[in-house]
């Protein structure tokens, strides 16, 4: 099977499908799958504008829309998490993962999946300690701050990869793991990025979850993006034990390196994407700790015991298969005839999540907030004319993530 790995696309699909092409005809080959290491920007029409968060110069439509739409279909099935610029409302609607346009599927914010017989996994966002032991509290539309925090990394979604015990092929990461450049040529990245000499040296640079999750899960690849640079890596995990190869990557841009093409060992099909059995289980057993506040979470390494549910899990996907639930659009797409038309703000159930929470008999939690005396309430639709609030703060919680995210770039492309 040859996989085609992207760092970040940047809403611009087109260029980075043309290139796979130009890629499958001058070396006479066929791409089975491509791969997106974050930043896709899923912005389906200007609303979707509003939760990216970018400098205004960066908001654009660019292509996406058009593969939502269907006015084109992505030529190679398109598996991709999220970084932190992103259509936050939709990928929220997404949450546990699902089609964001024909043959274009998001891994979820935390997730497992089958490719014929290679194991993917992936977490989306960016770690930021200051947001990482809290629940998912941001609902859209969001405010001022909460669009700088709805990609941060939450422990709960790492939690539920640290439940992962059978192997995984690929796993997929938007920032780094922490310390990683121990393993690859940091002083050739350090002449190329300067800037990011003194977070090298002092092992602040990258994710400390990502670094947690590449000690327990251990595959045999790791890609990463983020960072707008290539970097390799090859990481031993203990004295002959297994080996991770990592590859960060590059923006779509013309003479970056932001692609890679990797030939792995696979059966001989069908090569589709299909549900994963053990993370199916993982998503039941945990859904009950599903932290939607602020409050601060303390998970750990609790283990759980899953042979019960999995042996459950497996009878329903024996009775109604392993395909993911059909693409559904749930709002407008973009229409560059009324370029400056708005829609509905507010949160929108996707039926893809709705079936695959009904698959497992799981409540439907992701328009849930809290009030002021804590009682959970569901966040109603907004008509065209209500008002939005978005100068909402938190009492005595507030806080004022303003560059927040790290390194100094990640808000410059």
């Amino acid at each position: 099977m040859k996989i085609a790995v992207e760092g970040c696309m940047h809403g611009d699909l087109d260029n980075v499908y043309a290139t796979l092409l130009h890629l499958e005809k001058v070396e006479n080959t066929k791409i089975d799958l491509l791969i997106c290491c974050g930043d896709f920007q899923a912005v389906r029409n200007k609303n979707d504008l509003e939760s990216l968060n970018v400098p205004s110069h960066y908001r654009s439509m660019n292509s996406f829309w058009k593969y939502y739409s269907g006015q084109v279909v992505a030529p190679v099935p398109t598996v991709f998490i999220g970084g932190n610029h992103e259509a936050s409302n939709y990928l929220w609607e997404l949450y546990y993962g699902g089609w964001a346009a024909p043959n274009v599927y998001f891994l979820g914010f935390a997730g497992v999946i089958k490719f014929g017989n290679i194991r993917i996994g992936g977490i989306s966002g960016i770690f930021n300690q200051r947001h990482y032991h809290l629940g998912h509290y941001e609902r859209p539309p969001y405010n001022n701050n909460d669009i700088r925090s709805v990609y941060h990394v939450r422990e709960y979604d790492v939690y539920k990869l640290m439940q992962v015990k059978e192997p995984i092929d690929i796993f997929v990461s938007h920032d780094w793991p922490r310390g990683i450049t121990d393993y690859g040529n940091w002083e050739q990245l350090i002449h190329q990025k300067p800037y990011f000499e003194k977070e090298i040296k002092e092992r602040t640079l990258g994710s400390k979850a990502a670094a947690e999750l590449l000690d327990k899960l251990k595959p045999p690849y790791w890609f990463s993006a983020h960072l707008h640079c290539k970097f390799p890596a090859v990481i031993q995990h203990g004295e002959g034990g297994p080996i991770t190869k990592f590859l960060a990557l590059d923006k779509c841009i013309r003479g970056r390196n932001f692609m890679q093409i990797l030939e792995i060992e696979s059966d001989s099909g069908p090569h589709e994407i299909q549900y994963d059995e053990e993370w199916l289980t993982i998503t039941k057993n945990s859904h009950g700790l599903f932290p939607l506040t602020r409050k601060t979470t303390q998970f750990g390494s609790q283990q759980v015991d899953m042979s019960e549910c999995r042996e459950w899990i497996r009878e329903k996907l024996r009775t109604r298969g392993c395909k993911p639930f059909d693409f559904v659009q749930t709002v407008p797409s973009y229409d560059p005839v009324h370029a400056n038309a708005r829609s509905f703000l507010g949160h929108c159930r996707n039926p893809q999540t709705e079936m695959f929470l009904q698959l497992l008999e799981l409540p439907y939690l992701l328009d849930r907030t809290t009030d002021d005396q804590g009682r959970r309430k569901s966040l109603m639709p907004l008509n065209s004319s209500d008002k939005v609030d978005h100068t909402l703060n938190y009492g005595d919680e507030y806080i004022d993530i303003d560059n927040l995210d790290g390194i100094g770039l990640v808000d410059e492309d």
